[in-house]
């Protein structure tokens, strides 16, 4: 049986007018963890949310949710009684105060979490009285994840839910996703363009672009097998082709080249040495150079 939470296969979606917006997704969420979705605009991030929580229907392909399908119309469901999502629309209605709306969201989940509820409206001194079109942007994010979160959810899947926020408040949601998954071991799937902020909270990431995966795995992983290696001539830099494995991209600039690997650095670097470079130099890899370059490389 997977581990996985969410699990794609081939997934494809394409809309009226020839416009498609995933050409293969696979992707793979495991259980408990910490997922940053990182992609462009119009790389495929939203479709494919809309596609798990049953909001729309693939073309082809398999999306899963607890192991169940997302395109069937009785497991959608199940999927959405399990599911805390919060849109980047933070999806609130304006007429009601704080506490009218958490009233009136609880009386929809049976396994609401008073005890949670008690402690976010703290956290985010979230004022019952205050009606929602009156709060901040801030406190609207902070009621929305307080819903989500409140309603007993395996997994909260988060669709750019810091977009707008000052770096204060984008601390507070971050921290408080971190210590939500630390204690009760609900998964968190975390769609954002701020890669600063994934790499600050997620154990594992999923770069796509074009609606393909071109990246993923664990986040400590990618840090580890990622390197760049920078090589230098007495004259230019020679034409040479490489076969070691994990060989993202070759530039050459002058008496200079510049290689990036995906498969740590040893076997790329005995292979350079045939090239007698005066000098070798091998260094770690952002997550935003690692971003930068895979959508580069699909251009």
């Amino acid at each position: 049986m997977s581990d996985a939470i969410i699990e794609t296969a081939e997934l494809r979606k394409r809309y009226d007018g020839g416009v498609e917006a995933l050409r293969g997704l696979n992707l793979r969420v495991p259980a408990g963890s910490i997922c940053g979705f990182l992609g462009r605009n119009g790389a495929g991030k939203t479709t494919t949310i809309k596609i798990l929580l049953g909001m729309a229907r693939p073309t082809a392909g398999d999306a899963r949710v607890f192991g169940l399908r997302a395109d069937d119309d009785a497991e959608s469901v199940q999927i959405r009684r399990r599911v805390g999502f919060v849109s980047e629309e933070k999806d609130v209605y304006d007429y009601m105060t704080v506490g009218e709306m958490i009233r009136f969201t609880a009386r929809l989940f049976p396994h609401w979490r008073d005890d949670l509820e008690k402690r976010y409206l703290e956290r985010f001194d979230l004022p019952r009285n205050r009606r929602v079109k009156e709060l901040s942007r801030g406190m609207r994010t902070a009621l929305a994840l307080l819903l989500a979160v409140c309603r007993g959810a395996e997994l909260l899947i988060l669709d750019e839910p810091t977009s707008g926020l000052d770096p204060a408040m984008t601390e507070i949601v971050l921290q408080t996703l971190v210590t939500h998954v630390a204690d009760e071991g609900t998964a968190v799937f975390f769609s954002s363009h701020q890669i600063a902020e994934i790499e600050q909270v997620a154990d594992t990431v999923a770069i796509i672009d074009r609606g393909r995966t071109v990246v993923s795995g664990a986040l400590d992983d990618l840090r580890e097998n990622f390197r760049r290696i920078r090589l230098v001539f007495d004259a230019d830099a020679p034409d040479a082709t490489f076969h070691a494995a994990g060989v993202e991209s070759v530039a050459r600039q002058g008496r200079t080249m510049t290689l990036l690997s995906s498969r740590g650095a040893d076997t790329l670097v005995a292979e350079t040495r045939a090239l007698n470079p005066v000098s070798v130099d091998v260094a770690p890899v952002t997550l935003k150079e690692i971003f930068l370059e895979a959508v580069a490389r699909e251009d």
